[in-house]
């Protein structure tokens, strides 16, 4: 059984910054001024996840992927915890030898069994995509 360890400090006012122990670290400021918010970085943290796994998918399906960009939007309760309800993804892909049905099965195989972020929220949130092949 593995574990993950980071290490966080309080800069001021909602301003923290941490990361991994010996790696670059990475600010975030709770009021979203001075940095990506902790809630945003959740996006982030998704997005990076499902990301590394459709590279790594896609490769074993003999893509030569030139891009991938991700656009994450969460739908978020307007009460406390307002934690998300929804997450829906946008991918836009580009490669030799790649086609909506790959990029499809790839997402699926990170969203439903591999990306260990999304599988770490809440079941109830509702995980939604769409694909665009540039």
């Amino acid at each position: 059984m593995g574990t993950a360890s980071v290490s966080v400090r309080w800069r001021d006012h909602l301003v923290f910054e941490g990361g991994g122990a010996g790696r670059p670290s990475i600010v975030m400021d709770g009021d979203s001024k001075a940095a990506t918010s902790p809630v945003e970085l959740l996006l982030v943290a998704g997005a990076g996840c499902t990301g590394a796994d459709i590279v790594g998918i896609l490769e074993k399906m003999r893509v030569e992927l030139r891009t991938l960009d991700m656009d994450v939007e969460g739908t978020r309760r307007d009460e406390h915890p307002r934690r998300f309800t929804a997450i829906h993804f946008r991918f836009r892909v580009s490669g030799a030898g790649i086609d909506e049905t790959k990029v499809r099965r790839a997402v699926d195989l990170s969203l439903e069994q591999y990306c260990t972020v999304m599988a770490s929220l809440a079941p109830d949130i509702r995980v939604s995509y769409d694909v665009a092949i540039t």
